[in-house]
């Protein structure tokens, strides 16, 4: 085993108690770039351009893996963010009520010493329950899902709000996809068991 120092790119307290799930030190570093979609970029290129620029961004020192993780929510083709307002947020749902949405994330493992990056590609869908109004409105209330985007919480009670779930990790849902990490830290030699 590689003896690298652990960095995530990310200020995320959901993305650290994914990672911390691992039992693996690391730290955390602010990532410095900019998150502007390109003209004409796909919301796969996006997820996957910003998780490697994050991941480079961060100063850091050393023998560092550093993990960079960008997230999209697709509706009908188009990029929604994080509400920031109950109304928004009761807005989004109500609008996904019955609706399959895609999250998209792209995420980077950059060895600094090396300079290369592994950059790969997380698709999770989540086929939504037929939604009133009345039950948005208790959900929205009651977890507060603001910062996120699609306007819920899978770990939570957002799971109340769904028919089914469709993907390989449950935890690309929360930012960052845990099974194809470990994957990308063992072709660095770094071990997670």
């Amino acid at each position: 085993m590689q003896n690298y120092q652990l960095v995530l790119a990310s200020t995320s307290p959901f993305r650290q108690q994914l990672l911390a799930k691992l039992q693996i030190p690391f730290t955390t570093a602010t990532p410095d770039c900019d998150e502007t979609p390109l003209v004409g970029e796909s919301p796969e290129q996006l997820v996957l351009r910003l998780a490697e620029a994050k991941a480079r961004s961060c100063q850091v020192t050393g023998n560092s893996l550093v993990i960079g993780s960008d997230q999209v929510c697709v509706i009908d083709g188009r990029i929604v963010g994080k509400p920031h307002t109950r109304d928004k947020a009761i807005e989004q749902l109500l609008s996904q009520s019955g609706q399959a949405i895609t999250f998209y994330t792209g995420l980077a493992l950059y060895n600094r010493s090396t300079d290369k990056a592994q950059v790969v590609l997380d698709t999770f869908t989540v086929h939504f329950r037929k939604l009133t109004p009345q039950m948005v409105s208790r959900y929205v209330d009651q977890e507060q899902p603001l910062h996120c985007a699609g306007s819920f919480k899978s770990e939570g009670l957002g799971i109340a709000l769904f028919e089914r779930l469709e993907g390989d990790d449950p935890n690309s849902l929360v930012g960052l996809p845990l099974i194809r990490l470990i994957r990308l830290l063992e072709n660095e030699q770094f071990a997670v068991l």
